[in-house]
């Protein structure tokens, strides 16, 4: 359950747990001067008792504190005096996440959000309240017994400060987008028995009640397109395939749309090209592309952002059946190029080529942009920390990149050439599917340019960021829902009008 999460006038709260601020010489605030009142002496006692310095991000917790009402008092570090006033927006959520982690299972909590020297802008009390919020988040919705201790209501947080109209109006955007991260999680961290390629069209198709159009190609509108790479892929499945296109007009009706792609295998066996059966339960994740579109497009319709944009998910099911496709097939995609099929495990960029070449003719975008969890190599090659951005227009990828900066959703850029093309050349058809293990993930977006005619593009490779990637104070679950807050980021600094 997530936190329930307030914005209050000023006061002194007389249960529950209470929450402040202190710099690295424990200096405090208006507020935390008052919640203390004559009992100043506690905090300097336990500081000293836990080894509690201020320092940046550190956390004491005191339990049933002398002279308090509160049943708990938690205090957080800001650090040197000099460095508070540089504290950014995602420094504010990472200390929400900070302070979310420390309430834990509490039913209630007051947090007294100011610095010592004053209260903090109203944006960044909405980045800390998201921050809370994402951490809160948990998976569990399948677990039939949960620990004792759990409270049977969500916990509910007051963060008060003097101009609590101005942060709950600023939350109210910033909420839209941490809503569509989750939803993200939520996509991704979901088995896949639940969540089928019909399952997952119909959640897309939820996002209606926020003003998003949604239409769904079946199988049958599919082939009439001549879709034939991404239905090849999804041949071998029970689970029929489905193209899903979410439109939001928040711009100017006749300005072009920015666009979108995610692929969205909703798992992967890797199809006759087995994968090996350790880990393979981590193949439900496959589709975090189209998740983090999915999420982005909620994040748009509801913060009612003031642009148009295009949303198109290819939703298949990877499965070794007899009727599945084999290597060494030849498969024609919806732009005319055929394709030989060396590995069916490189099948994302088959159900994502034909979702670009769609995207840009019919809807002729100032920009695509496509996510997908493609490539092992981009793990190999950045870790877990940096997704891999692949692009044919430099200005865009320098947006993106300083969008990831601001987002904490970190890109890093790596080269497309003429050379690296010819590694998916061959002698069988237009260009092969892959191009060996020197250089997967350069030769895989290799592959996607070539469906994305001159259209401004980039291509986000989220094998490593999606899922399993490392835990932070505001993401705590297998899956971050990454992605969601980057392009959010991107269009509300670049292309809004």
């Amino acid at each position: 359950m997530l936190p329930k999460i307030s914005f209050t006038k000023v006061s002194v709260p007389t249960k529950g747990v209470a929450v402040l601020f202190v710099d690295d010489t424990l200096a405090l605030g208006a507020q935390a001067k008052a919640v203390l009142g004559a009992g100043e002496g506690v905090l300097a006692r336990a500081a000293a008792a836990g080894n509690f310095t201020g320092k940046a991000r550190g956390v004491l917790d005191i339990l049933a504190p002398a002279g308090l009402e509160v049943e708990r008092l938690i205090v957080i570090g800001l650090g040197k005096a000099e460095d508070i006033a540089g504290l950014g927006e995602t420094d504010w959520s990472t200390l929400g996440g900070i302070v979310m982690g420390a309430v834990g299972k509490s039913a209630s909590a007051h947090v007294c959000l100011e610095t010592p020297s004053g209260e903090i802008p109203a944006e960044f009390a909405a980045a800390f309240a998201v921050g809370m919020k994402l951490r809160g988040y948990t998976f569990d919705r399948y677990k039939t017994k949960s620990d004792d201790d759990t409270p049977a209501t969500a916990a509910r947080i007051d963060i008060s400060l003097e101009d609590a109209k101005a942060a709950k109006k600023a939350f109210a955007d910033a909420d839209a987008v941490s809503d569509g991260t989750l939803l993200a999680r939520d996509l991704v961290n979901e088995p896949a028995n639940v969540l089928t390629t019909l399952e997952f069209a119909a959640r897309a198709e939820a996002l209606t009640k926020l003003g998003v159009e949604v239409e769904v190609l079946d199988e049958k509108a599919m082939k009439k397109l001549k879709m034939n790479a991404l239905l090849g892929v999804a041949q071998g499945s029970e689970m029929p395939p489905r193209l899903v296109i979410m439109r939001w007009n928040g711009g100017k009706k006749n300005d072009a749309p920015v666009a979108f792609v995610g692929k969205g295998v909703v798992f992967d066996t890797g199809g006759i090209s087995i994968k090996p059966a350790g880990g393979m339960e981590d193949m439900k994740g496959d589709m975090g592309g189209a998740a983090a579109v999915t999420g982005l497009m909620h994040a748009l319709a509801a913060r009612k952002a003031k642009v148009n944009v295009v949303g198109v998910i290819g939703l298949v099911e990877n499965m070794p059946d007899g009727k599945a496709q084999r290597p060494g097939d030849i498969v024609t995609a919806m732009s005319g190029s055929t394709i030989e099929i060396i590995n069916t495990d490189a099948e994302g960029r088959l159900v994502l080529a034909d979702a670009l070449w769609y995207t840009q003719d019919r809807f002729k975008p100032s920009f695509m942009i496509n996510l997908a969890t493609l490539t092992g190599a981009i793990i190999v090659a950045l870790g877990n920390q940096h997704a891999g951005i692949f692009s044919n227009d430099d200005e865009l990828a320098e947006r993106l990149t300083a969008a990831g900066l601001a987002s904490e959703e970190k890109v890093w850029r790596l080269p497309l050439s003429k050379e690296y093309d010819k590694l998916i050349d061959t002698p069988n058809a237009d260009m092969k599917n892959t191009g060996g293990r020197t250089a997967g993930s350069i030769t895989a977006a290799q592959f996607l340019q070539r469906f994305v005619n001159d259209v401004p593009w980039v291509h986000i490779d989220v094998a490593g960021t999606a899922m399993g990637s490392p835990k932070t104070e505001i993401s705590k679950t297998w899956a971050s829902g990454f992605g969601v807050r980057l392009l959010d980021r991107l269009v509300r600094d670049n292309y809004e009008g």
